[in-house]
């Protein structure tokens, strides 16, 4: 069964969504991350929590660690933690503190032998955030692509002891449409490794659809704060 990661993107410890990464669409949840929390648990096919830090992400070092410290003691969930995470020493802090896993987004496709360094130590607890405009890699909160493509990670990634890989489509994100599914259904043909979809999820139809191609997980952003979207779990 696939599993379902609702996320709480933080700014300034509110929780907030975007579309398409863009910050200037920032609109605040009805629900607080606290609320929040509570609220996912009570599903069981709820897993884990998803929690960004989206001005870390941008910045490039993190910024809302004293509160997301915070959110590690409420959850009786696993919580990944995403999102300006550029070094050991931050990955060995959100560990230390009670976080079940990290992601690792620019600063490991920027530097592919640290990825694998940092994998190699810490074996199945970093996932990869593989976030992309059409086929191509974007970095830094989203703000910049390069040559790089989804598919040069997958199999630079291959060898490596990641959790998992964390795909993004951009364009789908925040905007309730549906996910990529053809991109999708490619990373996990080709990826030895789990992968977990985001951006764009609706509804039920949409996670069995994520199933049927072999998806392992589902992250949950906008839809994730609508009553439809549980009832259609019931």
């Amino acid at each position: 069964m696939i599993e379902i990661w609702p996320a709480i993107d933080l700014i300034d410890n509110k929780s907030v969504r975007l579309t398409e990464g863009d910050y200037g669409t920032k609109e605040e949840m009805q629900r607080t991350p606290q609320e929040a929390i509570a609220f996912y648990a009570q599903y069981e096919q709820v897993k884990r929590i998803h929690i960004v830090d989206l001005m870390g992400a941008l910045n490039q070092k993190p910024e809302e660690t004293p509160f997301i410290e915070q959110l590690l003691q409420q959850s009786a969930l696993p919580v990944e933690i995403g999102g300006g995470i550029r070094s050991e020493e931050t990955i060995k802090h959100y560990f230390e503190k009670g976080a079940s896993y990290v992601i690792v987004g620019t600063k490991g496709l920027q530097d592919l032998p640290w990825l694998a360094e940092m994998t190699a130590k810490y074996p199945g607890k970093i996932y990869l955030g593989l976030d992309a405009k059409g086929e191509l890699v974007a970095v830094n909160g989203w703000t910049e692509t390069g040559r790089q493509t989804i598919y040069d990670v997958v199999e630079a990634t291959n060898p490596m002891a990641v959790g998992g890989i964390i795909y993004t489509d951009i364009s789908k994100d925040g905007k309730m449409a549906g996910p990529n599914f053809e991109l999708t259904g490619k990373l996990v043909e080709l990826s030895t490794h789990p992968i977990t979809a985001s951006g764009g999820v609706r509804n039920i139809e949409d996670i069995k659809k994520l199933e049927a191609l072999g998806v392992a997980a589902a992250i949950v952003g906008k839809a994730a704060n609508t009553d439809v979207f549980w009832e259609g779990l019931a």
